[in-house]
């Protein structure tokens, strides 16, 4: 893989300096939407400026609406070179917005920051859970991927082309600096919440990293290097790697039927954060496809080449282990990646077949494209024989899962109680998740004529079908499936904190419920 898979993160302080005053190239200052017009939240800038603002709003474009950001002179009454105002929408019947508007307005103004050295947030950041909010949105937004591109798109010449993997709008770097204005920029909590946000938006950059990396260069092996690197000098985190010789001969039969239509031999990869007297144990396993054809059920060629990001859970599941431990969580935590490559090869495995799992289940395979679910198998045996309290997967594993939610709604099933308390992490960590059933009714859906189970069922249902397969391999054991398809990748327009491409979707709802597990 070309340079390093870890995501560059932008510099963030926080600071009790009123906004008139800082030197930044950039400040940025929330609007709003009101019943007569635009609101400009400040209670610290000067009452004429917000007064000249709000009146030529309608000149300006300016209408307070989510996501939205204007770029404007900041004249001689600020410090600052440019004002950047970015909308929150309508206020709460209480006077206040959510904690994920903030976080979404956060991001959408560092999305178009691109380029410059240094920015100042003026957003409400008066609590603890709105510096929170409004650092992770920033931090979050501060990403683009352009590790392809070549000098000419922007950057100044071809040592500065070579220094990072990542850059920004036209071959520029993200904003390099931000200050975070808050009254408690000296609380304890604040700066430890913005330590927080600053590894957890790194975890979500190497995710999307991960993803948008061509998979000519990110396949099985390279995953399982990038795995390795990821750890190296992570304390307590320990990276084993089955090749594939070693997971046919281990009766690994679903990693081993996906990946042998490819030439790139698939890998199981277990990453081991253990510290010392955790108090839970939490398995998480994750769908690692690096590219998925179809196989000999081959997809059709418009829109393939999004199946770079059928790796997305594992991509989650990697960064997730390595946050854990750069935050010291007392939770042992072991990441599966599940990688294999989906080709129609020769030796590709066909409609017909019948595979075993490891453990021993036999598996009919009705359809080579439902492989995410087989290699997951393999994965789920093993995490529930190595005693987890609990395993929770995470999968762009149906296309159903866009039918029924669309593209920026995950679904989560699984055990009552483990899925609603993945539900209460998701909303938690501000990402989109709804809870789905597995009706018992639908199980003859995935009967098999010949062995324990097949691996495709009717259309009706597909999502649901899916995680009863799953279930197959989990028993009773506590466990929640997260299926993420359409969340992971972003084939349309960058919004609020989520750019174009590989979005990291799942490291914070799966690093928030390792949080909670830790109390």
């Amino acid at each position: 893989m070309p340079r390093d898979t870890i995501g560059l993160v932008t510099d963030v302080t926080l600071s009790s300096k009123n906004p008139t005053a800082v030197k930044a190239e950039a400040l940025v200052v929330a609007t709003a939407q009101t019943s007569d017009g635009v609101a400009v939240v400040s209670d610290q800038l000067p009452t004429d400026l917000l007064t000249q603002l709000e009146t030529l709003a309608p000149q300006l474009g300016v209408t307070g609406a989510r996501d939205e950001v204007r770029k404007i002179p900041a004249g001689p009454q600020l410090a600052a070179e440019v004002l950047v105002l970015t909308g929150l929408g309508e206020r709460a019947e209480d006077g206040t917005f959510a904690t994920e508007t903030l976080r979404r307005a956060a991001g959408a103004a560092t999305r178009e920051l691109a380029g410059l050295s240094s920015a100042a947030i003026a957003l409400p950041a008066s609590d603890d859970d709105e510096i929170i909010a409004v650092t992770e949105g920033a931090l979050l937004g501060a990403y683009a991927f352009n590790r392809y591109r070549s000098a000419a798109t922007g950057t100044k010449d071809t040592k500065d082309a070579a220094k990072g993997a990542r850059n920004g709008k036209n071959g520029k770097d993200p904003v390099a600096a931000l200050e975070i204005l808050t009254p408690l920029h000296k609380n304890a909590k604040a700066k430890l919440a913005a330590e927080r946000a600053e590894i957890l938006a790194a975890a979500v950059h190497a995710a999307r990293d991960l993803v948008n990396t061509a998979p000519n260069e990110l396949y099985p092996a390279t995953f399982a290097d990038a795995a390795k690197a990821a750890a190296k000098d992570v304390k307590q985190v320990k990276v084993t790697v089955l090749d594939d010789k070693q997971l046919a001969s281990g009766g690994y039969g679903g990693l081993t039927a996906v990946g042998q239509g490819s030439s790139r031999g698939p890998r199981l990869v277990k990453v081991a954060y253990t510290p010392a007297r955790p108090n839970a144990k939490v398995a998480l396993v994750g769908k690692g496809i690096t590219f998925d054809s179809g196989g000999i059920s081959i997809k059709p060629a418009a829109g393939m080449d999004a199946m770079k990001s059928d790796m997305a859970g594992a991509a989650a599941v990697l960064s997730t282990v390595v946050a854990a431990a750069k935050l010291g969580l007392p939770v042992a935590v072991t990441g599966y990646l599940c990688l294999a490559e989906n080709m129609p090869g020769g030796n590709a495995q066909r409609p017909a077949d019948v595979i075993t799992i490891y453990g021993g289940k036999t598996v009919e395979v009705l359809n080579t494209d439902a492989e995410g679910r087989i290699v997951m198998a393999d994965g789920l045996v093993s995490a529930v024989e190595d005693g987890h309290d609990v395993v929770l997967d995470i999968a762009t594993l149906t296309g159903a899962q866009m039918v029924a939610l669309g593209s920026r709604t995950s679904a989560v099933m699984g055990t009552d109680e483990v899925r609603d308390e993945v539900k209460a992490a998701a909303d938690a960590a501000g990402e989109l998740f709804w809870p789905m059933p597995l009706p018992e009714e639908l199980k003859s859906n995935i009967k098999s004529k010949v062995a324990d189970v097949a691996n495709s069922g009717p259309r009706w249902g597909g999502m649901l079908n899916a995680g009863l397969f799953l279930q197959t391999f989990v028993g009773d054991h506590p466990w929640a499936h997260l299926d993420i398809a359409g969340p992971a990748f972003n084939e349309g327009g960058a919004h609020d904190y989520t750019p174009g491409g590989g979005t990291g979707v799942g490291v914070r709802t799966l690093l928030t419920f390792l949080e909670g597990r830790a109390k």
